[in-house]
């Protein structure tokens, strides 16, 4: 039964999804496929903004716009596409919450070294656990070993992208604990990501992060 903190219970993922093992599969992999944003906005984001008239900034606010006004559509029609899940039909759906998510990234901390280990955190970081979850883990395993996970993508992106070391102590349980609630409105595409991030927003005017 639902209580007033707004939580939601745990659903099969399988079974709640359109196209059931099929589009379960179409899920993870277009979570899976968000790795690949970082790359396409750093080396052809200038181009597809000069394309259209835009420049980068604006450009990425224009793909948001974009697909609030598609994820509104949706929702008055109460539609839902292979892969999603049914409870999607009347709600913002994890594929939108995680776009606006990531669009307030790349706008908000525009630098490598942020914005690759926060989208990777999320786009593989969130299947993951999923998965452990799918697969009978207990918690406390899951926390653990997702932590582990998310530490090696901070530290790859320290390696790759000069992400400042220190980070990892700090982001890789953060982003673990920012998938962890269940609310029914917001999907934790969007709480994965943008909780770390207010932490680099609110730690820049301190030590200058961006």
């Amino acid at each position: 039964m639902e209580g007033y903190s707004g939580q939601v219970e745990m659903t099969d993922p399988i079974e709640q999804s359109k196209g059931g093992v099929y589009g379960h599969v179409l899920r993870r992999g277009i979570h899976l496929g968000l790795s690949f944003i970082p790359f396409i906005y750093f080396e052809f984001g200038k181009d597809f903004a000069n394309m259209v008239g835009l420049n980068l900034p604006q450009f990425v606010s224009a793909i948001i716009i974009a697909l609030i006004i598609a994820e509104a559509i949706r929702l008055k029609f109460s539609i839902t596409i292979f892969g999603q899940r049914e409870y999607e039909a009347h709600q913002v759906s994890a594929l939108g919450w995680g776009a606006i998510g990531i669009g307030l990234v790349i706008l908000m901390a525009p630098a490598e070294e942020y914005i690759w280990p926060l989208i990777l955190s999320l786009s593989l970081g969130d299947p993951l656990m999923g998965e452990l979850r799918r697969k009978g883990f207990e918690d406390k395993q899951v926390m653990i070993y997702s932590t582990l996970a998310i530490a090696a993508i901070w530290m790859a992106c320290w390696h790759f992208f000069a992400t400042p070391l220190w980070l990892v102590p700090l982001m890789a349980p953060l982003c673990m604990i920012s998938e962890w609630p269940r609310l029914r409105w917001i999907d934790d595409n969007a709480t994965m990501v943008l909780i770390p991030l207010c932490a680099i927003l609110l730690l820049d005017p301190f030590i200058g992060l961006l």
